[in-house]
């Protein structure tokens, strides 16, 4: 009986911990922020670019994550090379992560219109978790020995990019090893990990709809090996290149509305609302998400067409 406590607490130390496949930040507004998924994203405008966002997930539900991002990057050498940084600031539950990270791509031209770009991300995440403020039932057990306060962990990834003025497709593994020991180590049987790997597919393109239109289709689908298969498909229109509006559809998860404002050729406000349709519902309202970004030098550089990705 009493193995059979422990394993139940251990259980639910886990959800708390890791059950969410959020270690990664999930965003809806993905197709505009790109850095925070693929490293090899750094450095494919041909000036320097940066969003803030923040968003508040299942609003009203105690626990639920709230997620602050700033993002920055640019090209290097004629474009031959993209540098960019990133603070997340994540939190959910009893666990709270800020990550800093930099990035680095290599682009390469392929053909006359388009590139291909390999990246590399490395950083730190400070992870703290307040283990003593769960319910459980054995007081000895060591996996509740002290809380975890602002333990440094290690992180690297790789992604590769494709791009032309009118497409993108990506592979990335934003955290393919992290020095997480120490974590874990009040727990050996029970976690081997705490970070794990997610693998993210993204793809897009921008298709002309007549004089005033363009139309967006966009997807990224994630792979974790300890959770179902999920997938954001999108679909986004462009207004006199002015206005985004769209929809998506976050599977097993939330219906997406988006809408995007290009207030000037820098300067573009963005937000979402995600309605939960998985069986969280009943416990709290669905998900916002608030986005600014500015973008330094398009002027200088004489760019035309609108930010499309």
């Amino acid at each position: 009986m009493k193995q059979l406590r422990r394993s139940l607490a251990i259980t639910a130390t886990l959800w708390a911990l890791a059950s969410h496949a959020q270690q990664e930040v999930m965003v809806s507004q993905y197709m505009f922020n790109g850095l925070f998924l693929n490293p090899a994203y750094a450095g494919s405008h041909g000036y320097v670019s940066s969003s803030l966002l923040h968003r508040a997930q299942w609003v009203q539900m105690e626990g639920a994550p709230r997620t602050s991002m700033l993002a920055i990057d640019g090209p290097l050498l004629n474009g031959k090379m993209g540098v960019g940084f990133s603070l997340v600031h994540d939190e959910i539950g009893i666990s709270k992560d800020v990550d800093l990270s930099g990035h680095y791509a290599y682009h390469l031209r392929v053909g006359q219109r388009s590139r291909i770009a390999l990246g590399l991300r490395a950083g730190v995440s400070i992870y703290s978790a307040r283990v003593g403020d769960l319910q459980y039932w054995d007081s000895n057990d060591p996996l509740y020995q002290g809380n975890i306060q602002n333990q440094p962990v290690g992180k690297f990834g790789f992604g590769l990019y494709w791009y032309d003025a009118t497409s993108y497709v990506g592979l990335s593994v934003p955290t393919i090893y992290a020095a997480d020991g120490a974590i874990t180590i009040n727990a050996p049987d029970a976690l081997d990990h705490y970070f794990t790997q997610h693998y993210y597919l993204q793809a897009g393109k921008v298709f002309p709809l007549g004089e005033y239109f363009n139309v967006k289709p966009s997807t990224v689908i994630k792979y974790e090996p300890e959770a179902p298969l999920q997938a954001d498909i999108n679909c986004n229109f462009l207004y006199k290149e002015r206005v985004w509006f769209g929809a998506g559809y976050r599977t097993g998860d939330a219906l997406v509305g988006m809408v995007e404002y290009q207030v000037t050729p820098q300067l573009r406000i963005g937000y979402a609302y995600d309605m939960t349709t998985s069986r969280l519902r009943p416990y709290g309202g669905g998900s916002h998400e608030i986005m600014l970004g500015l973008d330094l030098g398009r002027d200088l550089i004489k760019i035309k067409t609108p930010r499309y990705f």
